[in-house]
């Protein structure tokens, strides 16, 4: 496959290191997410000028994320002499894509509705996709542990590594899965609340000789499962995943840790500023005794 942009897509390894020290240093810029309450996104988004379409701005945003892990991993290996990636780069990239085509391609399909996207929001999503996918991707595909003999050495913690043992790397596998489920789950919790309004208007159209409206910006207090404790299980949920991909790619894996550290701090704001959103427009009533994202936390 050819080169995209030289030494940078792929990346050389003087450059993926480059941008690994820049990513390391995102959680500064996403905790001014603190100081101010806009956010042009979901509930919180205002009519602008600036607006993407939801379902196209998701989508062009996310779908990046396993394209560029995709032509890395075919790329990258054959320009650094590698034949053939052990089973774990394989597994650890597999379960990136998996959880990025439900999230780009499928989670905005099954939406019923999706609410306009900042073209800020967007650009900044795109940043985040091409330095995470970039990071994780090269060292997968060339930069990591890259044979079974490195993947032995790099699992030994008595000689100073920061590796994953088979059984490590197995227990990461659950863990990322029970965090992928409860994501869909929790998903599958808030498009429900907008399939039920959606019903609702439908019937009352029918009954009244009417168009339907638009249910973009109906919501509602979600209540069953892990939304009885906290507000946003999806977020909780996705960072469980993150984890279980961390623990299963070893301690030592920088990129993997990046990501969840990155995960956390952008996230977090929004489910803080979430929470005073929905006691604002529901009451004080109906949100008392939920978490807003870290049960007994947060």
């Amino acid at each position: 496959m050819m080169v995209i942009i030289e030494n940078w897509l792929p990346a050389s390894r003087e450059n993926y290191e480059f941008i690994l020290s820049i990513w390391k240093w995102f959680p500064v810029a996403y905790s001014m997410q603190w100081l101010v309450s806009w956010y042009g996104m979901g509930k919180t988004s205002v009519k602008s000028p600036l607006n993407i379409p939801g379902r196209l701005a998701w989508m062009t945003m996310e779908v990046p994320a396993f394209v560029i892990m995709l032509y890395i991993m075919n790329t990258l290996p054959a320009q650094h002499g590698i034949e053939d990636l052990p089973w774990q780069n394989k597994t650890l990239a597999g379960l990136y894509v998996l959880h990025y085509v439900y999230r780009a391609v499928l989670f905005p399909i099954l939406q019923p509705s999706m609410s306009p996207i900042h073209a800020v929001v967007w650009a900044m999503a795109l940043v985040f996709q091409f330095c995470n996918a970039t990071c994780l991707g090269s060292w997968l595909a060339a930069y990591g542990p890259t044979t079974e003999a490195e993947w032995n050495s790099y699992s030994q913690f008595s000689n100073g590594g920061g590796g994953s043992s088979v059984l490590q790397f197995a227990v990461g596998l659950v863990i990322f899965y029970v965090g992928l489920t409860s994501n869909y789950f929790c998903d599958e919790e808030l498009r429900e609340i907008r399939r039920t309004e959606q019903r609702r208007q439908e019937r009352l159209a029918r009954e009244q000789g009417r168009p339907v409206g638009s249910i973009e910006k109906h919501y509602s207090v979600p209540n069953n499962g892990l939304f009885r404790y906290m507000l946003y299980p999806h977020y909780f949920s996705e960072w469980i995943e993150w984890l279980g991909f961390w623990v299963a790619a070893g301690f030592g894996c920088v990129p993997a840790r990046c990501f969840l550290v990155n995960e956390v701090f952008a996230m977090l704001p929004r489910a803080v500023s979430g929470k005073k959103w929905y006691i604002e427009k529901f009451g004080e009533d109906k949100i008392k005794g939920k978490y807003a994202v870290i049960p007994g936390v947060w």
